[in-house]
């Protein structure tokens, strides 16, 4: 490994952490650090950057579809209607986690998606106003930060609106899932991917 990039078996660069299983392959090559402007999407993105505190995030990614499932596909505008009865369906289910406060914090925030919605047009168009400047061209392993200024300030103002467990890491890590940082490391061969990407992107702020 050098400068945090290793090589897989395929013969494909990658990040450091992301050629230990086929779930962390495909998406580190294809979704992780890509720009996301759907806001059902982006919902369940930090919904899941959420539950994954404290936890493997390979973890997470193996029970993305049964989030789904028992998440009404992260449609904010369903699962701000559920329930008590929801929350005991879901601290039920197996194939999730079953963390009674992560579980309440998606419910809580699906409300509050729906009312950000309402006072700033879109999810994405809030999150994008978030960006931060350019990032050295140079990504190395030492340069990745745990959160930035910009991502104190969307974690602030998420709070300041009611939406739980959105602390400092859960929000950079958001942020870089989502594609409004890209720290893959240079000589990845998905920076350059998804620096095009994000070049073609028309950004929705």
């Amino acid at each position: 490994m050098t400068d945090g990039i290793v090589r897989g078996e395929d013969g494909v660069r990658r990040c450091y952490w992301a050629d230990s299983a086929p779930e962390y392959r495909a998406y580190h090559d294809r979704e992780w650090g890509f720009p996301v402007d759907d806001d059902v999407r982006l919902f369940e993105k930090l919904s899941l950057e959420g539950f994954q505190a404290g936890l493997s995030w390979l973890t997470i990614l193996r029970k993305r579809e049964a989030f789904r499932r028992a998440f009404a596909g992260f449609d904010f505008n369903a699962v701000a209607r559920f329930g008590e009865r929801d929350v005991e369906r879901l601290l039920g289910d197996a194939s999730i986690i079953r963390h009674r406060g992560k579980i309440e914090a998606v419910i809580n925030n699906a409300g509050r998606a729906v009312e950000l919605v309402e006072s700033e047009g879109s999810l994405a168009a809030y999150v994008w106003r978030f960006e931060p400047g350019r990032r050295p061209r140079r990504v190395d392993r030492g340069d990745i930060a745990a959160e930035t200024a910009e991502s104190r300030a969307l974690a602030k103002d998420l709070k300041r609106r009611g939406w739980r467990f959105v602390g400092l890491t859960t929000v950079y890590a958001f942020m870089q899932a989502m594609g409004l940082v890209n720290d893959h490391m240079t000589g990845c061969a998905a920076r350059t991917t998804a620096t095009r990407a994000r070049k073609e992107f028309r950004s929705p702020a």
